[in-house]
């Protein structure tokens, strides 16, 4: 790659290695694996549930702000992103933001110890979220981009799916450890003051913390392409995206058009996950207990399918494995719904189908993108695909309030969350998939 931005992607790339090396690429997937602190326990399951509490305020108020303030993330993120990749392919310190950016979230998690189950800590959980998400999502930026570091074109889509599902297992284990035994008191934690949260946030950031160790020493630092790119400003770094964003649009086709299309899938992915423990609850009667246990399930299952289809992911290429997977996600999405008079076993069986199929459709996705970029872009174009799915996060929650609203019953958000992945799935199908030459 010339320092203008050519997008040869003949243009040798030093970084790749020539066989897939099992300690790199084990140690890449820890990363995932320690990552599941700050996904599954801070953000989804312990710490913003937390906040969420009476503790902090009234029902409905606490949750606008929360919504706010993860408004505002995810806009300094898609702002950023691109550019934080962008800068670290061309400085050759991919490995020093990936360690800056983690370690960042880990400190930020930590700190959520401080937060008290009082009014007027609200704020500054709120902060530590927000700032933990943009972190965490720069971190994922230079992560993602490591991918190319630790695979080759024919081992790709294994060492994906393996790190995607060290991400789903290792979320299990750990909410296992704060479930059982700080929620549930089996370390006889004090139920007091908040402290089995906020010692459960220590933990978590321990965890992050040590499993992001390895990639640190086993994965050299980057020097392909990008790093022998000229080094700009940071301001003169928006005119350089918009000028490889436009060069992309006219060499490279199919990268915008799959960042559009993934970018919808992607939400409606997010969606399966995010309303999944709702629609148990309302609409199938599930206790809270037993939607833990449908969570502990539904992960398991996402983690070992993403590890399995790896190796179709190699062989029959990303795009059949994520139409497949999408469309299993349809079908199952839809015999959820209208055969939700069935009671819990509906659920049990065609709400685990779905989460079957998330793992393998996230995983591909990333292969998808990794074999097209040019190399020395990947940091940037993983940046962008951050912020692509970022400018459509709105999508899944509104179509899901949207069919609420329409039915009168919580059942139909079902219906809203198909729909967001059928059209993802109607976006990639025109998206050609020419990656063949690449597996030689």
């Amino acid at each position: 790659m010339s320092a203008t931005g050519d997008l040869d992607r003949t243009t040798p790339d030093s970084s790749r290695p020539e066989h897939t090396r099992r300690r790199a690429v084990v140690a890449w997937g820890l990363w995932d694996w320690g990552s599941a602190a700050f996904n599954a326990v801070v953000t989804t399951f312990v710490f913003a549930v937390y906040l969420t509490s009476s503790s902090f305020g009234p029902e409905g108020t606490v949750e606008a702000q929360l919504g706010w303030a993860l408004a505002a993330a995810g806009l300094l993120i898609a702002l950023l992103a691109p550019i934080t990749g962008q800068r670290s392919d061309t400085s050759g310190r991919r490995k020093l933001w990936l360690a800056v950016n983690t370690y960042l979230v880990v400190a930020l998690t930590a700190a959520m110890f401080f937060v008290r189950p009082d009014p007027s800590y609200l704020w500054l959980g709120l902060f530590l979220l927000a700032a933990g998400n943009v972190f965490f999502e720069f971190a994922g930026v230079n992560y993602n981009a490591m991918l190319s570091q630790v695979s080759t074109p024919r081992s790709i889509g294994r060492v994906s799916g393996f790190g995607w599902g060290m991400g789903y297992i290792g979320g299990i284990v750990l909410l296992l450890i704060v479930y059982f035994g700080f929620i549930q008191g089996l370390f006889g934690v004090p139920d007091e003051d908040g402290l089995p949260v906020r010692i459960a946030m220590i933990v978590s950031a321990v965890w992050f913390g040590l499993f992001a160790l390895p990639v640190l020493f086993a994965v050299p630092e980057y020097r392909g392409a990008g790093a022998r790119r000229e080094k700009v400003g940071f301001f003169a770094s928006y005119a350089r995206l918009g000028r490889d964003v436009a060069k992309l649009w006219r060499e490279s086709r199919p990268t915008v058009w799959f960042l559009l299309a993934s970018a919808v899938f992607r939400d409606g992915l997010a969606g399966v996950f995010t309303f999944g423990g709702v629609l148990a609850a309302s609409v199938f009667g599930f206790s809270p207990g037993e939607v833990i246990l449908f969570a502990i399930a539904a992960n398991v299952v996402a983690g070992i399918s993403t590890i399995a289809v790896g190796a179709l992911d190699d062989r029959l290429g990303a795009k059949p494995v994520i139409v497949a997977a999408l469309t299993g996600l349809v079908i199952s999405g839809l015999l959820v719904f209208f055969l939700r008079d069935g009671g819990q076993i509906v659920f049990w069986t065609a709400g685990l189908a779905l989460t079957l199929f998330v793992g393998p459709a996230q995983s591909a996705s990333r292969t998808f993108l990794a074999r097209i970029i040019p190399p020395g872009r990947e940091g940037e174009v993983f940046g962008l695909y951050a912020t692509t799915g970022r400018a459509v996060s709105f999508l899944a929650p509104t179509m899901f309030a949207l069919f609420v609203t329409i039915g009168g019953a919580a059942a139909f958000g079902i219906l809203g969350i198909v729909l967001v992945l059928l059209l993802g799935l109607v976006m990639l199908l025109p998206v050609r998939a020419a990656q063949e030459r690449l597996k030689d």
